[in-house]
């Protein structure tokens, strides 16, 4: 099969890419792929961000057929240990996930014969357990925050917020999102939550029971802030951390962030004999991604376990 000519001007379409192009000219038409795969627009930024580290480091006139294992791999090594900037676990492997899916397309559209990111070093070793809160800490918390509740200026704010954590498990988009019309209160005594996500720019719903003490809870904090357009908290994600760093300190702790009390949740459901798939449900995890986050709650709940020994 005859090799593709060889453009001399910018590529208009993959058609156009061959392992003489250089690496700079196909970072669009990457992004355009993407877009057509139903990445979110957060994904495609991460993606290209990636891939202009990769560029800035290999040069960005690297012809696409000069890219080998070993220098993707000394190039992950670089991020890791010469950049100069920390590269979490996160980070890393996002960037591998990248490297894979480029090259994968590459090599799928016959622009490279070979995929040199097929078979990239992992990071070694498992990844570090999240942070969680135990206990004894998560009634230290509850205490200062009804503490804040009955104070000379009474704010059930902070209650409220770390109860409904506790509860649900649910991300920071999500909380900021959480509106009074999404309370289903058909059972008083087993009120619902509808979680509204969303997974590749499709708006999908989980239903998520939540203690009946918490709808009181909410009637006092209303009463006090008055949220608008039907938002149960009507202010900025970082507004809502603040929340958290600030209850944080007043019941003397390190932290208190939303990831952890999403891990936190998950963790007090596995301890209480919730079936694993409930809590996969309430999470709202899919089946993939589960199999790493139900053996990390496992692996939490034993060290909790050993702490308390």
């Amino acid at each position: 099969m005859a090799e593709r000519q060889i453009p001399l001007f910018q590529p208009a379409s993959a058609q156009d890419l061959n392992r003489h192009t250089p690496m700079r000219y196909t970072i669009t038409l990457f992004q355009d792929y993407l877009l057509k795969e139903g990445k979110s627009e957060y994904t495609i930024k991460a993606f290209t961000s990636d891939l202009q580290l990769l560029a800035d480091h290999l040069g960005e006139t690297t012809p696409l057929g000069d890219f080998s294992t070993d220098g993707l791999n000394e190039f992950l090594n670089w991020l890791e240990n010469g950049r100069g900037v920390p590269c979490s676990r996160k980070s890393y492997a996002r960037r591998v996930t990248t490297l894979k899916v480029y090259f994968k397309w590459l090599h799928s559209i016959g622009a490279i014969a070979h995929d040199p990111a097929k078979a990239v070093l992992q990071r070694s070793g498992p990844a570090p357990l999240a942070q969680i809160l135990s206990p004894a800490e998560v009634d230290q918390a509850m205490a200062h925050a009804r503490s804040l509740r009955r104070g000379e200026k009474p704010d059930a704010r902070p209650e409220l917020l770390f109860w409904l954590l506790l509860d649900t498990g649910i991300k920071k988009g999500e909380t900021v999102a959480l509106k009074r019309d999404h309370i289903d209160r058909t059972d008083p005594e087993h009120p619902v939550l509808t979680i509204k996500h969303k997974v590749r720019n499709v708006y999908k719903e989980r239903k998520v029971e939540i203690d009946s003490g918490w709808l009181r809870l909410l009637e006092e904090y209303l009463a006090q802030h008055t949220p608008k357009h039907d938002l149960i908290f009507d202010c900025t994600a970082r507004n809502l951390e603040y929340v958290l760093a600030d209850l944080a300190e007043g019941a003397d702790l390190p932290k208190i962030s939303f990831e952890m009390m999403r891990w936190t949740c998950a963790v007090r459901d596995f301890r209480s004999g919730l079936d694993p798939d409930a809590i996969r449900d309430k999470l709202g995890l899919s089946d993939a991604s589960w199999v790493e986050t139900h053996s990390k709650i496992k692996r939490l709940v034993e060290q909790q376990l050993k702490d308390e020994a």
